[in-house]
């Protein structure tokens, strides 16, 4: 080495020696680094987790809900019109031969609650109600397809017999 590299190495030293002394060597630091992104995906991972579970605890809103009422009627809450093919397997799990057809129409539910299913010919299956939402009306926020304010205007009780043992499709 060369004078000026060895006073160099001797400035350097004189000045960070302690510094130098604790750091064995750069492996440790890269380790650290990586963990570090780890650490923090997995944190991350965690925290969207408890957070999805909270909002399901407190917030979550099942795409329906089908009761049986105390007089033998039943009642189908129906919070995502998608859900209606679910909703008719759940009426036969539930031994009830029938399936369920709805008509959406745009604006608010002339009035609130839940609507009495028109039977078709030949169903002699309990009363069915189908209540759209919390109150009778749905709103789909703007950006969403068929964004707006909708409401069931009528549904219609099947035999599932009648239609080849497949539930009847909904309309929206």
């Amino acid at each position: 080495m060369s004078s000026f590299t060895d006073h160099l190495w001797q400035d350097l030293v004189r000045d960070h020696g302690p510094e130098l002394a604790r750091a064995d060597n750069d492996k440790p630091r890269r380790l650290a680094v990586a963990r570090r992104p780890r650490a923090l995906a997995a944190g991350t991972l965690g925290f969207g987790a408890a957070v999805a579970a909270i909002v399901l605890a407190i917030g979550g809103t099942p795409a329906y809900a089908v009761t049986t009422n105390s007089n033998g009627s039943i009642l189908v809450t129906l919070n995502q019109t998608s859900a209606l093919p679910q909703v008719n397997a759940k009426l036969a799990s539930m031994g009830v031969p029938e399936s369920i057809s709805i008509q959406m129409d745009s604006g608010t539910a002339p009035v609130a609650g839940p609507v009495t299913c028109s039977p078709a010919p030949g169903v002699s299956g309990p009363t069915v109600e189908v209540l759209n939402g919390s109150n009778g009306t749905d709103v789909i926020p703007s950006g969403n397809t068929g964004a707006g304010t909708w409401y069931l205007a009528g549904c219609t009780v099947y035999s599932s017999a009648a239609s080849g043992g497949r539930p009847a499709a909904g309309n929206s």
